[in-house]
């Protein structure tokens, strides 16, 4: 219980492989920093555990990470993630996702409609085509082609909200809604290679059409295997104008920690956006990990927190810190 009380009040957010050591002799201490799992937000802590377990089972960092935020696009519960995701303007869950791998291999699906899991169909654009991207009904066709079944994603409770909604037709994002948003998870193996996937049902009452930064290569998720990794979360308008993922690895290549990284580039969206009109309800996170196994967590505004599983953390949820 201390340990889980030190890593979640922590005053820095970040730990460095030094940090995470074995006990078992003292005189000296070895580091323990991978493998290691990071993903965003509480839903994170089930996700994590789930890839963990398919890491453990020998499946691999690549099958680990889709598995893992399967978990949250499967759960009616999580009104930003897949099934049970709140619909846009027009009443309709368009799902968006993409998956890399160690090798810089990625695969991404946009606008997807009626088919649960868009993780695992950007996994097939990956491994099954020559492109990177599938969008709207060329997305949706190749998901059928491949065995996924069409089902209906809106459940009565989202249905629900977005009738009520109507009543206002007002677009305004949610900061931290109800303590999740998309899911990002990052994953480090005991070989270091790096692998990423990230997922969402995007913001809620959207334009019909609108896409955000989680199936963008560069934006929601980006990985160099020599460097290190990095996902978003919050709005996606403001991580796309930033190349926010991308610029964090850059960052990482250019020398800084994981914590700094983060840093620096939530530190550019807010000056970017500080005099537009969507300052009132932007919110931006960052996870990062470095080919040693150093994470982060770092976000605009307070609120953001994100799951941290490995050989010494069953799964604890982490506040990172903020910059206001």
């Amino acid at each position: 219980m201390f340990r889980r009380n030190f890593l979640k009040n922590s005053i820095y957010g970040s730990f460095s492989a030094s940090t995470i050591i074995s006990l078992s002799n003292k005189n000296n201490p070895v580091v323990k920093s991978v493998p290691r799992i990071i993903s965003t937000w509480k839903h994170g802590i089930n996700a994590n555990k789930i890839a963990w377990k398919k890491l453990n089972d020998g499946e691999g960092g690549l099958t680990a990470v889709e598995y893992g935020v399967r978990d949250s696009e499967n759960d009616p519960n999580e009104r930003s993630v897949g099934y049970g995701g709140l619909p846009d303007r027009d009443g309709k869950v368009t799902l968006d996702a993409c998956i890399m791998n160690s090798k810089n291999d990625c695969g991404s699906v946009s606008f997807l409609e009626n088919i649960k899991n868009p993780i695992s169909v950007a996994r097939l654009v990956m491994e099954k085509t020559p492109h990177v991207m599938l969008s709207g009904k060329g997305a949706y066709d190749f998901a059928i082609e491949n065995g996924f079944k069409s089902e209906n994603l809106l459940t009565d409770q989202s249905k629900k909200d977005w009738e009520n909604w109507l009543n206002k037709s007002e677009y305004k994002p949610f900061i931290n809604i109800e303590n999740h948003d998309t899911i990002s998870m990052l994953l480090i193996d005991s070989d270091h290679n790096l692998f990423g996937a990230c997922t969402t049902s995007g913001a809620a009452w959207k334009m019909h059409g609108r896409v955000g930064d989680s199936p963008i290569i560069g934006a929601g998720l980006f990985l160099d295997n020599d460097i290190g990794a990095a996902a978003a979360t919050g709005l996606g308008e403001a991580v796309i104008r930033t190349a926010g993922s991308a610029m964090v690895v850059e960052c990482m290549r250019n020398g800084m920690s994981p914590m700094e990284a983060c840093k620096e580039v939530v530190n550019r969206i807010s000056n970017l956006h500080k005099n537009r009109p969507e300052w009132e309800y932007l919110q931006v996170g960052f996870i990062a990990l470095s080919k040693t196994g150093d994470y982060a967590g770092y976000s605009l505004k307070k609120g953001f927190n994100f799951a941290l599983t490995d050989d010494k953390n069953d799964s604890v949820l982490i506040d990172s810190l903020y910059k206001i």
